[in-house]
């Protein structure tokens, strides 16, 4: 297995991950711009564009791109993210020259019809309503709302029903070529792949791309602070955050270890606990997540409505416990052999080892070998573990629920003891 990284004139990067003992290839260009590239007129454009990408270009109709792929078995998708957007597909090794030509057609020349333009966009309304009748989508877009107010890093993705209403194509256009720029993006292909085939389809589809330098995305300042629906639902869904290192931090990976020893497996704490002793919710979870300039550190939990003060307690608990008395080896050891088994089973799927490398140039500019990766999780020691779960403890904390409370006043007394908590800590 190889990895190889070329860029073109334009500044494109072109990097693959060759292997010779399977017979598809995954393939997709990342763009280092999604919702955070956003002003607040522009608020849902970065995903709107995504969608209409597969709407028509000058060569082919939206009918035309879906039977071209499906017409030799393949599968062509998108998604919009906070940091990026990308537009990726998987096929068999001898259709990567017509995967590679479609994505670059659906980036380069699309067509953005009007009647396509409206149907889009009540597709698009229809998923904003979607996730309104989801608590759990709900709930995270709360809690993101709460930790970085009125900027676009705590804005939804999808955009509001009032923005989505006002797009135009001019709006497209405008982000396209604003930020659809080579040297902001990245070609990345793992599986069944030609480094020098795929450089020169790469030179012959993507360099007519400009060469501008994207502006720099709007900066992430996590704030915190408390936010409620009582929409009803049958259950109590809570995220509890706090302020995380970003991505490119030395202590991101002791980020990951603090959430998986807290509640990143069945033998975590919070599973234990919340879960398995007492019965409380039915699945409950810790993860951190990172941007370029901020972070976040979450944990989700849903139960009932008279349980939610009870749930709350048990958390804050737990983590009082860590920060306190930290973990034993034996946790943290449990913990970095989940995150080396994730690494190592992301190698073995090509979409995931695609977007690995994609994403690994846009953050790092570079790609990381997996034995680094492994390294910075085996470096992590159980005193940073606990270090890192002083320091959550020590941010603004940022809670966010969906559904009825049962038990307000209870409620509302412990999450002020985590604000009071972090106050005591810092």
């Amino acid at each position: 297995m190889s990895v190889e990284l070329s860029r073109l004139a334009n500044g494109l990067t072109v990097i693959s991950h060759a292997r010779a003992d399977v017979e598809t290839v995954s393939l997709g260009i990342w763009v280092g711009a999604g919702s955070r590239s956003e002003s607040l007129p522009e608020h849902g454009v970065a995903h709107f564009l995504e969608h209409m990408a597969f709407k028509g270009t000058a060569r082919r109709s939206a009918q035309d791109i879906a039977e071209e792929i499906e017409a030799v078995g393949g599968e062509l998708n998108a998604a919009t993210g906070v940091d990026s957007t990308a537009y990726y597909a998987r096929v068999l090794r001898q259709d990567l020259g017509l995967a590679l030509d479609i994505l670059s057609d659906i980036i380069l020349t699309p067509r953005f019809d009007r009647t396509e333009l409206a149907r889009e966009r009540d597709v698009i309304l229809q998923e904003i309503a979607s996730a309104q009748d989801s608590p759990e989508d709900m709930v995270f877009d709360l809690v993101q709302a709460t930790a970085f107010p009125d900027q676009p890093a705590g804005r939804p993705i999808l955009g509001t029903v009032n923005s989505v209403k006002s797009f135009k194509s001019a709006h497209l256009k405008t982000y396209l070529s604003t930020h659809y720029q080579a040297p902001n993006m990245v070609l990345a292909a793992a599986g069944a792949v030609d480094h020098e085939k795929l450089l020169a389809a790469a030179e012959r589809l993507l360099g007519s791309l400009g060469t501008g330098t994207a502006p720099e995305p709007s900066p992430a300042l996590y704030r915190g602070g408390v936010a409620r629906s009582e929409k009803p639902f049958e259950q109590t869904h809570l995220v509890l955050a706090f302020e995380a290192p970003p991505y490119r931090h030395a202590d991101y990976f002791a980020a990951q270890v603090c959430a998986g020893a807290l509640g990143g497996g069945m033998s975590s704490r919070l599973f234990q606990e919340v879960r398995e002793k007492r019965g409380l919710c039915y699945a409950i979870h810790a993860f951190a997540s990172g941007l370029s300039d901020a972070g976040m550190f979450a944990i989700y939990a849903a139960c009932g409505p008279d349980r939610a003060a009870e749930l709350l307690r048990v958390v804050r608990d737990e983590f009082l416990r860590a920060a306190d008395r930290g973990f034993s080896e034996e946790e943290v050891g449990r913990v970095k052999a989940q995150l080396k088994m994730g690494l190592l089973a992301g190698l073995e799927s090509g979409g995931a080892r695609a977007e690995q490398l994609a994403r690994q140039i846009l953050i790092h500019g570079r790609p990381l070998t997996t034995q680094e990766l492994i390294d910075k999780v085996a470096g992590v020691t159980p005193s940073d573990a606990q270090r890192m779960a002083e320091q959550l403890l020590a941010s603004p904390v940022s809670l966010a629920t969906v559904g009825p409370i049962v038990h307000v006043a209870r409620f509302d007394s412990l999450a002020a003891k985590f604000t009071l908590a972090s106050s005591q800590a810092a």
